[in-house]
Protein backbone atom coordinates (compact mmCIF):
# COMPACT_ATOMS: atom_id res chain seq x y z
CA UNK A 1 0.00 0.00 0.00
CA UNK A 2 2.94 2.62 0.83
CA UNK A 3 4.42 1.41 -2.49
CA UNK A 4 1.46 2.60 -4.63
CA UNK A 5 0.89 5.43 -2.15
CA UNK A 6 4.34 7.03 -3.05
CA UNK A 7 4.15 6.35 -6.66
CA UNK A 8 1.12 8.65 -6.94
CA UNK A 9 2.62 10.81 -4.84
CA UNK A 10 5.30 11.15 -7.39
CA UNK A 11 2.99 11.55 -10.07
CA UNK A 12 0.79 14.43 -8.15
CA UNK A 13 4.33 16.68 -7.56
CA UNK A 14 5.99 15.52 -10.90
CA UNK A 15 5.08 18.93 -12.55
CA UNK A 16 1.98 18.57 -13.58
CA UNK A 17 -0.71 21.04 -12.84
CA UNK A 18 -2.63 19.56 -10.41
CA UNK A 19 -4.15 22.05 -7.99
CA UNK A 20 -5.28 19.88 -5.30
CA UNK A 21 -4.82 20.71 -1.31
CA UNK A 22 -2.79 18.11 0.67
CA UNK A 23 -5.95 16.46 1.79
CA UNK A 24 -7.82 15.95 -1.53
CA UNK A 25 -4.66 14.35 -2.25
CA UNK A 26 -4.66 12.13 0.54
CA UNK A 27 -8.26 11.25 -0.04
CA UNK A 28 -7.36 10.79 -3.61
CA UNK A 29 -4.60 8.64 -2.73
CA UNK A 30 -6.08 6.25 -0.87
CA UNK A 31 -9.57 6.00 -2.95
CA UNK A 32 -7.17 5.22 -6.07
CA UNK A 33 -5.04 2.74 -3.82
CA UNK A 34 -8.28 1.14 -2.24
CA UNK A 35 -9.24 0.44 -6.09
CA UNK A 36 -6.62 -0.87 -6.91
CA UNK A 37 -6.29 -3.31 -4.62
CA UNK A 38 -9.61 -4.54 -4.55
CA UNK A 39 -9.02 -5.21 -8.05
CA UNK A 40 -6.04 -6.95 -7.25
CA UNK A 41 -7.90 -8.89 -4.93
CA UNK A 42 -11.01 -9.41 -7.54
CA UNK A 43 -7.99 -10.77 -9.08
CA UNK A 44 -6.57 -13.57 -6.84
CA UNK A 45 -10.66 -14.59 -6.71
CA UNK A 46 -11.08 -14.65 -10.01
CA UNK A 47 -7.62 -16.57 -10.55
CA UNK A 48 -8.63 -19.22 -7.63
CA UNK A 49 -12.22 -19.58 -8.86
CA UNK A 50 -10.90 -19.82 -12.35
CA UNK A 51 -8.44 -22.82 -11.30
CA UNK A 52 -10.76 -24.13 -9.48
CA UNK A 53 -13.67 -24.06 -12.40
CA UNK A 54 -10.55 -25.56 -13.95
CA UNK A 55 -10.67 -28.47 -11.95
CA UNK A 56 -14.40 -29.14 -11.93
CA UNK A 57 -14.52 -28.87 -15.75
CA UNK A 58 -12.14 -31.89 -15.66
CA UNK A 59 -14.15 -33.57 -12.88
CA UNK A 60 -16.98 -32.72 -14.81
CA UNK A 61 -15.27 -33.86 -18.07
CA UNK A 62 -13.73 -37.12 -16.88
CA UNK A 63 -17.28 -38.56 -15.42
CA UNK A 64 -18.86 -37.76 -18.57
CA UNK A 65 -16.05 -39.80 -20.67
CA UNK A 66 -16.43 -42.65 -17.91
CA UNK A 67 -20.59 -42.74 -18.15
CA UNK A 68 -20.20 -42.06 -22.11
CA UNK A 69 -17.83 -45.00 -22.40
CA UNK A 70 -19.68 -47.16 -19.95
CA UNK A 71 -23.10 -46.75 -21.97
CA UNK A 72 -21.47 -47.36 -25.12
CA UNK A 73 -21.13 -51.27 -24.27
CA UNK A 74 -25.45 -51.09 -23.68
CA UNK A 75 -28.92 -51.94 -25.97
CA UNK A 76 -29.83 -47.97 -24.85
CA UNK A 77 -27.18 -45.77 -24.65
CA UNK A 78 -28.73 -42.62 -25.07
CA UNK A 79 -31.09 -43.66 -22.44
CA UNK A 80 -28.58 -45.00 -20.02
CA UNK A 81 -26.66 -41.60 -20.77
CA UNK A 82 -29.03 -39.31 -20.29
CA UNK A 83 -30.19 -41.46 -16.82
CA UNK A 84 -27.36 -41.31 -15.81
CA UNK A 85 -25.61 -37.85 -16.25
CA UNK A 86 -28.78 -35.95 -15.28
CA UNK A 87 -28.37 -37.50 -11.40
CA UNK A 88 -27.58 -34.76 -8.98
CA UNK A 89 -25.07 -36.95 -7.28
CA UNK A 90 -22.73 -37.85 -11.03
CA UNK A 91 -20.15 -35.63 -10.71
CA UNK A 92 -19.52 -36.41 -7.01
CA UNK A 93 -19.54 -40.65 -7.08
CA UNK A 94 -18.20 -41.91 -10.84
CA UNK A 95 -15.02 -42.49 -11.42
CA UNK A 96 -15.02 -45.92 -12.48
CA UNK A 97 -16.93 -48.30 -14.33
CA UNK A 98 -17.92 -49.98 -11.13
CA UNK A 99 -19.67 -46.37 -9.87
CA UNK A 100 -21.47 -45.71 -13.41
CA UNK A 101 -23.10 -49.12 -12.94
CA UNK A 102 -24.17 -48.64 -9.06
CA UNK A 103 -25.76 -45.44 -10.00
CA UNK A 104 -27.32 -46.82 -12.75
CA UNK A 105 -28.67 -49.58 -10.52
CA UNK A 106 -29.83 -46.84 -7.83
CA UNK A 107 -31.42 -44.53 -10.31
CA UNK A 108 -33.46 -47.88 -11.84
CA UNK A 109 -34.26 -48.65 -7.58
CA UNK A 110 -35.96 -45.43 -7.82
CA UNK A 111 -37.74 -45.94 -11.32
CA UNK A 112 -39.35 -49.17 -9.74
CA UNK A 113 -40.24 -47.63 -6.67
CA UNK A 114 -42.45 -45.24 -8.93
CA UNK A 115 -43.60 -48.27 -10.73
CA UNK A 116 -44.74 -49.85 -8.28
CA UNK A 117 -47.61 -46.79 -6.83
CA UNK A 118 -48.42 -46.52 -10.62
CA UNK A 119 -49.25 -50.35 -10.30
CA UNK A 120 -50.99 -50.19 -7.31
CA UNK A 121 -53.31 -46.90 -7.99
CA UNK A 122 -54.58 -49.04 -11.08
CA UNK A 123 -55.71 -51.81 -8.73
CA UNK A 124 -58.56 -49.24 -7.07
CA UNK A 125 -60.08 -48.99 -10.82
CA UNK A 126 -63.47 -50.07 -10.72
CA UNK A 127 -65.06 -52.92 -13.38
CA UNK A 128 -62.12 -54.99 -13.31
CA UNK A 129 -61.93 -58.46 -13.92
CA UNK A 130 -61.09 -61.57 -11.52
CA UNK A 131 -57.54 -61.56 -13.99
CA UNK A 132 -57.22 -58.32 -14.52
CA UNK A 133 -57.07 -57.63 -10.67
CA UNK A 134 -54.66 -61.12 -10.38
CA UNK A 135 -52.34 -59.74 -13.03
CA UNK A 136 -51.98 -56.69 -11.27
CA UNK A 137 -50.80 -58.23 -7.65
CA UNK A 138 -48.95 -60.39 -10.38
CA UNK A 139 -46.96 -57.04 -11.28
CA UNK A 140 -46.76 -55.61 -7.57
CA UNK A 141 -45.18 -59.24 -6.47
CA UNK A 142 -42.76 -58.80 -9.36
CA UNK A 143 -41.57 -55.12 -8.37
CA UNK A 144 -41.24 -56.92 -4.90
CA UNK A 145 -39.14 -59.33 -6.23
CA UNK A 146 -37.19 -56.76 -8.41
CA UNK A 147 -36.25 -54.56 -5.37
CA UNK A 148 -34.65 -57.59 -3.85
CA UNK A 149 -33.09 -58.07 -6.80
CA UNK A 150 -31.52 -54.43 -7.38
CA UNK A 151 -30.61 -54.57 -3.78
CA UNK A 152 -28.64 -57.93 -3.94
CA UNK A 153 -26.74 -55.82 -6.69
CA UNK A 154 -25.95 -52.82 -4.79
CA UNK A 155 -24.22 -55.39 -2.23
CA UNK A 156 -22.57 -57.76 -4.34
CA UNK A 157 -21.03 -54.35 -6.13
CA UNK A 158 -19.73 -53.33 -2.72
CA UNK A 159 -17.80 -56.62 -2.49
CA UNK A 160 -16.80 -56.73 -5.95
CA UNK A 161 -13.69 -58.84 -6.04
CA UNK A 162 -13.55 -59.06 -2.21
CA UNK A 163 -15.43 -62.35 -0.64
CA UNK A 164 -15.57 -64.30 -3.84
CA UNK A 165 -13.72 -65.02 -7.13
CA UNK A 166 -14.48 -62.56 -10.18
CA UNK A 167 -16.51 -65.61 -11.92
CA UNK A 168 -18.86 -66.16 -8.68
CA UNK A 169 -19.25 -62.20 -8.92
CA UNK A 170 -20.20 -62.31 -12.34
CA UNK A 171 -22.74 -65.10 -12.60
CA UNK A 172 -24.06 -63.90 -9.57
CA UNK A 173 -24.53 -59.99 -10.89
CA UNK A 174 -25.65 -61.53 -14.42
CA UNK A 175 -28.30 -63.75 -12.75
CA UNK A 176 -29.89 -60.97 -10.76
CA UNK A 177 -30.47 -58.81 -13.54
CA UNK A 178 -31.17 -61.46 -15.85
CA UNK A 179 -34.25 -62.09 -13.26
CA UNK A 180 -34.89 -58.31 -12.99
CA UNK A 181 -35.25 -57.93 -16.38
CA UNK A 182 -37.68 -61.01 -16.77
CA UNK A 183 -39.70 -59.78 -14.00
CA UNK A 184 -41.33 -57.24 -15.53
CA UNK A 185 -41.48 -59.23 -19.00
CA UNK A 186 -43.63 -61.43 -16.61
CA UNK A 187 -45.85 -58.72 -14.95
CA UNK A 188 -46.86 -57.33 -18.79
CA UNK A 189 -47.18 -61.17 -20.10
CA UNK A 190 -50.06 -61.22 -17.20
CA UNK A 191 -52.08 -59.06 -19.69
CA UNK A 192 -52.14 -61.12 -22.83
CA UNK A 193 -55.29 -63.02 -22.87
CA UNK A 194 -58.15 -60.91 -24.32
CA UNK A 195 -58.90 -57.53 -25.64
CA UNK A 196 -59.72 -55.96 -21.97
CA UNK A 197 -56.50 -57.27 -20.73
CA UNK A 198 -54.40 -55.66 -23.48
CA UNK A 199 -56.26 -52.36 -22.79
CA UNK A 200 -55.18 -52.29 -19.20
CA UNK A 201 -51.68 -53.45 -20.39
CA UNK A 202 -51.13 -50.16 -22.11
CA UNK A 203 -51.55 -48.50 -18.88
CA UNK A 204 -48.49 -49.24 -17.56
CA UNK A 205 -46.64 -50.79 -20.62
CA UNK A 206 -44.03 -47.21 -20.90
CA UNK A 207 -42.84 -47.24 -16.97
CA UNK A 208 -42.07 -51.16 -17.40
CA UNK A 209 -40.54 -50.62 -20.93
CA UNK A 210 -38.51 -48.11 -19.66
CA UNK A 211 -37.67 -49.93 -16.18
CA UNK A 212 -36.80 -52.96 -18.52
CA UNK A 213 -34.44 -50.73 -20.73
CA UNK A 214 -32.38 -49.70 -17.82
CA UNK A 215 -31.86 -53.09 -16.28
CA UNK A 216 -30.78 -54.25 -19.78
CA UNK A 217 -28.45 -51.33 -19.40
CA UNK A 218 -27.27 -52.35 -15.74
CA UNK A 219 -26.84 -55.85 -16.89
CA UNK A 220 -24.67 -54.62 -20.23
CA UNK A 221 -22.55 -52.63 -18.18
CA UNK A 222 -22.40 -55.62 -15.84
CA UNK A 223 -21.18 -58.40 -18.56
CA UNK A 224 -18.33 -55.24 -20.21
CA UNK A 225 -16.99 -54.97 -16.61
CA UNK A 226 -16.62 -58.49 -15.89
CA UNK A 227 -15.49 -59.92 -19.01
CA UNK A 228 -12.67 -57.42 -18.94
CA UNK A 229 -11.81 -58.27 -15.71
CA UNK A 230 -11.90 -61.94 -15.84
CA UNK A 231 -9.77 -61.76 -19.02
CA UNK A 232 -6.94 -59.63 -16.84
CA UNK A 233 -7.34 -62.50 -14.23
CA UNK A 234 -6.39 -65.39 -17.10
CA UNK A 235 -3.66 -62.72 -18.30
CA UNK A 236 -2.02 -62.37 -15.17
CA UNK A 237 -2.39 -65.70 -13.78
CA UNK A 238 -2.39 -67.89 -16.89
CA UNK A 239 -4.83 -70.19 -15.72
CA UNK A 240 -7.99 -70.96 -16.73
CA UNK A 241 -10.51 -70.94 -13.56
CA UNK A 242 -11.32 -74.69 -13.70
CA UNK A 243 -10.76 -75.36 -9.81
CA UNK A 244 -13.48 -73.12 -9.10
CA UNK A 245 -15.74 -75.58 -9.80
CA UNK A 246 -15.11 -77.88 -6.86
CA UNK A 247 -18.18 -78.74 -5.73
CA UNK A 248 -18.13 -76.57 -2.55
CA UNK A 249 -20.12 -75.96 -0.07
CA UNK A 250 -22.43 -72.99 -0.79
CA UNK A 251 -21.56 -69.85 1.93
CA UNK A 252 -24.82 -69.97 3.55
CA UNK A 253 -24.95 -74.03 4.15
CA UNK A 254 -24.48 -74.50 7.91
CA UNK A 255 -21.69 -76.84 9.12
CA UNK A 256 -24.34 -78.76 10.48
CA UNK A 257 -26.41 -79.21 6.99
CA UNK A 258 -22.52 -80.53 6.02
CA UNK A 259 -22.27 -83.00 8.34
CA UNK A 260 -26.01 -84.25 7.49
CA UNK A 261 -25.55 -84.20 3.67
CA UNK A 262 -22.23 -85.53 3.93
CA UNK A 263 -23.64 -88.61 5.95
CA UNK A 264 -26.57 -89.06 3.95
CA UNK A 265 -29.43 -88.64 6.39
CA UNK A 266 -31.95 -86.01 5.89
CA UNK A 267 -33.58 -85.39 9.00
CA UNK A 268 -37.25 -83.76 8.75
CA UNK A 269 -38.12 -80.97 11.07
CA UNK A 270 -41.93 -81.67 10.64
CA UNK A 271 -44.46 -83.88 8.79
CA UNK A 272 -47.41 -83.46 6.60
CA UNK A 273 -50.09 -85.95 6.35
CA UNK A 274 -53.56 -85.63 5.04
CA UNK A 275 -54.64 -88.11 8.11
CA UNK A 276 -53.65 -85.95 10.54
CA UNK A 277 -50.49 -87.90 12.10
CA UNK A 278 -48.21 -85.40 11.39
CA UNK A 279 -47.54 -81.87 12.75
CA UNK A 280 -49.81 -80.57 9.75
CA UNK A 281 -52.54 -81.47 7.28
CA UNK A 282 -51.76 -79.12 4.19
CA UNK A 283 -48.63 -78.80 2.84
CA UNK A 284 -49.25 -74.79 2.68
CA UNK A 285 -49.98 -74.91 6.23
CA UNK A 286 -46.09 -75.63 6.63
CA UNK A 287 -44.52 -73.67 4.67
CA UNK A 288 -46.11 -70.76 6.84
CA UNK A 289 -44.61 -72.03 9.45
CA UNK A 290 -41.55 -72.44 8.65
CA UNK A 291 -39.17 -70.03 9.47
CA UNK A 292 -38.36 -67.06 7.62
CA UNK A 293 -34.71 -66.44 5.91
CA UNK A 294 -33.75 -69.46 6.79
CA UNK A 295 -29.58 -70.38 6.35
CA UNK A 296 -29.98 -73.77 7.28
CA UNK A 297 -32.11 -76.52 5.57
CA UNK A 298 -35.72 -76.94 6.68
CA UNK A 299 -36.86 -80.40 5.78
CA UNK A 300 -40.89 -80.68 5.33
CA UNK A 301 -41.50 -84.33 4.75
CA UNK A 302 -44.89 -85.10 3.04
CA UNK A 303 -46.24 -88.42 3.52
CA UNK A 304 -47.88 -90.56 0.44
CA UNK A 305 -51.66 -88.64 -0.02
CA UNK A 306 -53.05 -86.11 -2.45
CA UNK A 307 -53.22 -82.75 -1.69
CA UNK A 308 -55.75 -81.03 -2.96
CA UNK A 309 -54.13 -77.48 -2.62
CA UNK A 310 -52.83 -74.42 -4.29
CA UNK A 311 -49.04 -74.06 -2.82
CA UNK A 312 -46.83 -71.06 -2.78
CA UNK A 313 -43.08 -70.58 -1.33
CA UNK A 314 -42.19 -66.89 -1.28
CA UNK A 315 -39.31 -65.54 -1.40
CA UNK A 316 -38.67 -65.08 2.40
CA UNK A 317 -38.95 -68.45 2.95
CA UNK A 318 -35.31 -70.15 1.96
CA UNK A 319 -33.75 -73.15 2.10
CA UNK A 320 -36.88 -75.09 2.33
CA UNK A 321 -37.22 -78.76 0.89
CA UNK A 322 -40.22 -80.87 0.10
CA UNK A 323 -39.79 -84.71 0.63
CA UNK A 324 -41.84 -86.95 -0.49
CA UNK A 325 -42.93 -90.36 0.02
CA UNK A 326 -42.20 -91.71 -3.60
CA UNK A 327 -43.92 -89.40 -7.06
CA UNK A 328 -46.68 -91.92 -7.20
CA UNK A 329 -47.72 -91.82 -3.30
CA UNK A 330 -47.47 -88.00 -2.58
CA UNK A 331 -49.04 -85.66 -4.93
CA UNK A 332 -49.99 -82.24 -4.61
CA UNK A 333 -52.57 -81.14 -7.53
CA UNK A 334 -54.77 -78.21 -8.37
CA UNK A 335 -56.97 -77.08 -11.65
CA UNK A 336 -56.17 -73.03 -11.88
CA UNK A 337 -55.90 -72.08 -15.75
CA UNK A 338 -56.31 -68.57 -17.78
CA UNK A 339 -59.33 -70.39 -19.40
CA UNK A 340 -60.99 -70.46 -15.58
CA UNK A 341 -59.86 -67.18 -14.86
CA UNK A 342 -56.74 -67.09 -13.70
CA UNK A 343 -52.97 -65.76 -15.16
CA UNK A 344 -50.67 -68.04 -16.81
CA UNK A 345 -48.27 -67.03 -13.58
CA UNK A 346 -50.93 -67.66 -10.71
CA UNK A 347 -52.17 -70.75 -12.00
CA UNK A 348 -49.47 -72.90 -10.45
CA UNK A 349 -50.46 -75.45 -8.61
CA UNK A 350 -46.72 -74.93 -6.96
CA UNK A 351 -45.03 -71.56 -6.99
CA UNK A 352 -41.37 -71.77 -5.10
CA UNK A 353 -39.67 -68.25 -5.28
CA UNK A 354 -37.69 -68.59 -2.16
CA UNK A 355 -33.72 -69.41 -2.71
CA UNK A 356 -32.44 -72.66 -2.58
CA UNK A 357 -35.33 -74.80 -2.34
CA UNK A 358 -35.45 -78.74 -2.59
CA UNK A 359 -37.62 -81.03 -3.88
CA UNK A 360 -37.79 -84.81 -4.05
CA UNK A 361 -39.76 -87.76 -4.74
CA UNK A 362 -43.36 -86.24 -5.39
CA UNK A 363 -45.59 -85.13 -8.31
CA UNK A 364 -46.23 -81.49 -9.18
CA UNK A 365 -49.93 -81.81 -11.18
CA UNK A 366 -52.78 -79.66 -12.36
CA UNK A 367 -56.11 -81.16 -13.74
CA UNK A 368 -57.43 -78.54 -15.91
CA UNK A 369 -56.70 -80.03 -18.94
CA UNK A 370 -55.88 -79.22 -22.58
CA UNK A 371 -59.18 -77.73 -23.34
CA UNK A 372 -58.57 -74.64 -20.65
CA UNK A 373 -55.14 -73.34 -22.01
CA UNK A 374 -52.08 -72.24 -20.33
CA UNK A 375 -52.31 -74.44 -16.25
CA UNK A 376 -48.85 -74.46 -14.64
CA UNK A 377 -48.41 -77.58 -12.59
CA UNK A 378 -44.95 -76.21 -11.15
CA UNK A 379 -43.56 -72.46 -11.21
CA UNK A 380 -39.64 -71.87 -10.05
CA UNK A 381 -38.05 -68.41 -9.25
CA UNK A 382 -35.79 -70.05 -6.68
CA UNK A 383 -32.25 -69.82 -7.19
CA UNK A 384 -30.14 -72.39 -6.84
CA UNK A 385 -33.08 -74.93 -6.73
CA UNK A 386 -33.17 -78.05 -7.76
CA UNK A 387 -35.82 -81.04 -8.12
CA UNK A 388 -35.00 -84.88 -8.00
CA UNK A 389 -37.09 -87.63 -9.14
CA UNK A 390 -40.32 -84.96 -9.31
CA UNK A 391 -42.75 -85.59 -11.71
CA UNK A 392 -44.47 -82.65 -13.45
CA UNK A 393 -47.94 -82.90 -15.08
CA UNK A 394 -50.24 -80.94 -16.63
CA UNK A 395 -51.20 -79.78 -20.79
CA UNK A 396 -50.07 -76.48 -21.85
CA UNK A 397 -47.35 -75.07 -19.69
CA UNK A 398 -47.00 -77.63 -17.43
CA UNK A 399 -43.51 -76.28 -15.77
CA UNK A 400 -42.71 -73.32 -15.77
CA UNK A 401 -38.85 -72.29 -15.20
CA UNK A 402 -39.37 -68.57 -14.30
CA UNK A 403 -36.13 -67.14 -13.17
CA UNK A 404 -32.89 -67.80 -12.01
CA UNK A 405 -30.42 -70.96 -11.58
CA UNK A 406 -32.24 -74.52 -11.38
CA UNK A 407 -31.48 -77.55 -11.75
CA UNK A 408 -33.70 -81.04 -12.64
CA UNK A 409 -32.73 -84.48 -12.32
CA UNK A 410 -34.31 -87.97 -12.98
CA UNK A 411 -37.67 -86.06 -13.23
CA UNK A 412 -40.53 -86.89 -15.41
CA UNK A 413 -42.00 -83.62 -17.11
CA UNK A 414 -45.40 -84.44 -19.63
CA UNK A 415 -47.44 -81.78 -21.35
CA UNK A 416 -48.34 -80.23 -24.82
CA UNK A 417 -48.32 -77.02 -25.90
CA UNK A 418 -45.02 -74.69 -24.56
CA UNK A 419 -44.61 -77.74 -21.16
CA UNK A 420 -41.46 -76.34 -20.50
CA UNK A 421 -41.17 -72.50 -20.88
CA UNK A 422 -39.48 -69.15 -19.35
CA UNK A 423 -36.73 -67.70 -18.32
CA UNK A 424 -33.96 -69.12 -15.82
CA UNK A 425 -30.94 -70.67 -16.25
CA UNK A 426 -32.01 -74.26 -16.13
CA UNK A 427 -30.85 -77.68 -16.73
CA UNK A 428 -32.61 -81.28 -17.34
CA UNK A 429 -30.13 -84.02 -16.68
CA UNK A 430 -31.38 -87.67 -17.20
CA UNK A 431 -34.95 -86.85 -17.17
CA UNK A 432 -38.19 -88.27 -19.24
CA UNK A 433 -39.93 -85.76 -21.28
CA UNK A 434 -43.02 -86.76 -22.41
CA UNK A 435 -45.69 -84.93 -25.22
CA UNK A 436 -49.14 -85.70 -24.81
CA UNK A 437 -52.07 -85.69 -27.18
CA UNK A 438 -52.70 -82.13 -27.27
CA UNK A 439 -56.58 -80.82 -28.16
CA UNK A 440 -57.81 -80.79 -31.35
CA UNK A 441 -55.61 -79.17 -33.86
CA UNK A 442 -53.04 -78.12 -31.56
CA UNK A 443 -48.99 -79.10 -32.39
CA UNK A 444 -46.56 -79.77 -29.23
CA UNK A 445 -43.95 -77.87 -28.53
CA UNK A 446 -41.52 -79.37 -25.76
CA UNK A 447 -40.30 -75.59 -25.09
CA UNK A 448 -40.83 -72.17 -24.92
CA UNK A 449 -37.79 -70.12 -23.91
CA UNK A 450 -37.96 -66.68 -23.06
CA UNK A 451 -34.93 -64.90 -23.49
CA UNK A 452 -35.66 -61.09 -24.17
CA UNK A 453 -31.98 -59.82 -24.13
CA UNK A 454 -28.86 -61.28 -25.54
CA UNK A 455 -26.78 -60.54 -23.05
CA UNK A 456 -29.13 -62.23 -20.46
CA UNK A 457 -27.16 -65.62 -18.83
CA UNK A 458 -30.40 -67.46 -19.37
CA UNK A 459 -31.80 -70.67 -21.79
CA UNK A 460 -32.88 -74.58 -21.06
CA UNK A 461 -30.32 -77.14 -21.35
CA UNK A 462 -31.78 -80.78 -22.11
CA UNK A 463 -28.94 -82.77 -21.00
CA UNK A 464 -28.78 -86.94 -21.58
CA UNK A 465 -32.87 -86.78 -21.38
CA UNK A 466 -34.97 -89.15 -23.00
CA UNK A 467 -37.68 -87.21 -25.20
CA UNK A 468 -40.39 -89.29 -26.38
CA UNK A 469 -44.23 -89.45 -26.07
CA UNK A 470 -46.85 -90.61 -23.25
CA UNK A 471 -49.37 -93.69 -23.92
CA UNK A 472 -52.12 -90.89 -25.72
CA UNK A 473 -49.91 -89.79 -27.97
CA UNK A 474 -48.08 -92.65 -29.61
CA UNK A 475 -51.16 -93.99 -31.62
CA UNK A 476 -51.75 -90.55 -33.21
CA UNK A 477 -48.08 -89.17 -33.34
CA UNK A 478 -48.85 -88.26 -37.30
CA UNK A 479 -52.06 -86.51 -36.40
CA UNK A 480 -49.90 -84.14 -34.07
CA UNK A 481 -46.62 -82.76 -35.25
CA UNK A 482 -44.63 -82.15 -32.19
CA UNK A 483 -41.24 -79.71 -31.91
CA UNK A 484 -38.94 -79.25 -29.54
CA UNK A 485 -39.30 -75.73 -29.42
CA UNK A 486 -40.54 -72.70 -30.69
CA UNK A 487 -39.28 -68.98 -29.84
CA UNK A 488 -41.89 -67.54 -27.53
CA UNK A 489 -39.25 -64.29 -26.98
CA UNK A 490 -36.92 -62.30 -29.12
CA UNK A 491 -33.58 -63.67 -28.12
CA UNK A 492 -35.04 -67.63 -27.06
CA UNK A 493 -32.38 -70.04 -26.26
CA UNK A 494 -32.63 -73.89 -26.07
CA UNK A 495 -30.08 -76.44 -26.14
CA UNK A 496 -31.30 -80.33 -26.67
CA UNK A 497 -27.56 -83.06 -26.31
CA UNK A 498 -26.50 -86.09 -25.38
CA UNK A 499 -30.47 -86.96 -25.48
CA UNK A 500 -32.34 -90.02 -26.56
CA UNK A 501 -34.76 -88.42 -29.24
CA UNK A 502 -37.79 -90.51 -30.24
CA UNK A 503 -39.61 -90.64 -33.67
CA UNK A 504 -42.12 -87.74 -31.82
CA UNK A 505 -40.27 -85.34 -32.46
CA UNK A 506 -40.61 -83.57 -36.77
CA UNK A 507 -37.59 -84.01 -38.48
CA UNK A 508 -37.88 -79.60 -38.68
CA UNK A 509 -37.24 -80.28 -35.06
CA UNK A 510 -38.66 -76.69 -34.55
CA UNK A 511 -41.36 -74.03 -35.01
CA UNK A 512 -42.11 -70.94 -35.35
CA UNK A 513 -43.37 -68.65 -32.99
CA UNK A 514 -45.29 -65.87 -34.88
CA UNK A 515 -44.24 -65.67 -39.19
CA UNK A 516 -39.97 -64.59 -39.41
CA UNK A 517 -39.96 -63.24 -35.44
CA UNK A 518 -37.04 -64.20 -33.67
CA UNK A 519 -35.64 -66.76 -36.77
CA UNK A 520 -32.53 -64.99 -36.84
CA UNK A 521 -31.61 -63.77 -33.47
CA UNK A 522 -32.69 -66.65 -31.50
CA UNK A 523 -30.31 -69.56 -30.60
CA UNK A 524 -31.37 -73.39 -31.00
CA UNK A 525 -28.71 -75.99 -30.52
CA UNK A 526 -28.30 -79.75 -31.00
CA UNK A 527 -25.51 -81.76 -29.92
CA UNK A 528 -24.53 -85.26 -30.21
CA UNK A 529 -28.23 -86.33 -29.62
CA UNK A 530 -29.55 -90.50 -30.79
CA UNK A 531 -32.90 -92.01 -31.64
CA UNK A 532 -35.18 -91.98 -33.96
CA UNK A 533 -36.04 -88.01 -34.26
CA UNK A 534 -32.27 -87.02 -33.95
CA UNK A 535 -31.46 -86.52 -37.41
CA UNK A 536 -30.66 -83.39 -38.23
CA UNK A 537 -30.75 -83.26 -42.25
CA UNK A 538 -34.58 -82.23 -42.36
CA UNK A 539 -34.04 -79.60 -39.45
CA UNK A 540 -34.63 -75.68 -40.06
CA UNK A 541 -32.42 -73.74 -41.91
CA UNK A 542 -33.08 -70.19 -39.29
CA UNK A 543 -30.03 -68.61 -39.29
CA UNK A 544 -30.46 -69.10 -35.21
CA UNK A 545 -30.49 -72.67 -35.49
CA UNK A 546 -26.91 -74.69 -35.20
CA UNK A 547 -25.67 -78.01 -34.77
CA UNK A 548 -22.70 -78.07 -32.37
CA UNK A 549 -19.70 -80.01 -33.51
CA UNK A 550 -17.42 -78.64 -30.97
CA UNK A 551 -17.15 -80.37 -27.69
CA UNK A 552 -15.63 -77.12 -25.74
CA UNK A 553 -18.89 -74.99 -27.58
CA UNK A 554 -21.01 -78.05 -25.41
CA UNK A 555 -19.08 -77.83 -22.46
CA UNK A 556 -20.98 -73.92 -22.22
CA UNK A 557 -23.78 -75.63 -21.47
CA UNK A 558 -23.14 -78.17 -18.99
CA UNK A 559 -23.98 -77.55 -14.97
CA UNK A 560 -20.57 -76.88 -14.67
CA UNK A 561 -20.69 -73.86 -16.87
CA UNK A 562 -24.35 -72.99 -17.32
CA UNK A 563 -25.70 -72.50 -14.18
CA UNK A 564 -22.63 -72.30 -12.09
CA UNK A 565 -23.33 -75.81 -10.57
CA UNK A 566 -19.39 -76.52 -9.05
CA UNK A 567 -20.66 -74.12 -6.34
CA UNK A 568 -23.99 -75.15 -4.96
CA UNK A 569 -25.07 -78.84 -6.55
CA UNK A 570 -23.00 -80.52 -4.01
CA UNK A 571 -25.00 -79.20 -1.17
CA UNK A 572 -28.63 -80.73 -2.82
CA UNK A 573 -27.37 -84.16 -2.16
CA UNK A 574 -28.84 -85.17 -5.46
CA UNK A 575 -26.99 -87.08 -7.86
CA UNK A 576 -25.34 -85.09 -10.96
CA UNK A 577 -23.20 -84.61 -13.79
CA UNK A 578 -20.81 -81.60 -13.76
CA UNK A 579 -19.65 -82.10 -17.70
CA UNK A 580 -20.30 -83.96 -20.53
Amino acid sequence: MTQIKDFFAGILHSGKNINLSNKRKKLFLTAFASILLLSALIGIVIGVKSRNSTTESIRVSAAHAVVKSSCSATLYPELCYSTITSHPDMIKKVKTQKDVIELAVNITTTAVERSYFQIKKLTTRKGLTHRQITALHDCLEMVSETLDDLHDVIKDLEEYQTNKSIKQHADDLKTLMSSAITNQETCLDGFSHDEADKKLRKSLEKSERRVEKMCSNALAMICNMTRTDLANERKLNGRNLKEEQNNAWPEWFSTGDRRLLQSGTVKANVVVAADGSGNYKTVAAAVAAAPSKSKTRYVIRIKAGVYRENVEVPSSKTNIMFMGDGRKNTIITGSRSVKGGSTTFDSATVAVVGDGFLARDITFQNTAGAANHQAVALRVGSDFSAFYQCDMLAYQDTLYVHSNRQFYINCFIAGTVDFIFGNAAVVFQNCDIHARRPGPGQKNMLTAQGRTDPNQNTGIVIQKCRIGATSDLLPVIGSFPTYLGRPWKLYSRTVVMQSTVSNVIHPAGWFEWDGNFALDSLSYREYQNTGAGAGTSGRVKWKGFKVITSSSEAQGYTPANFISGGSWLSSTTFPYSLNL
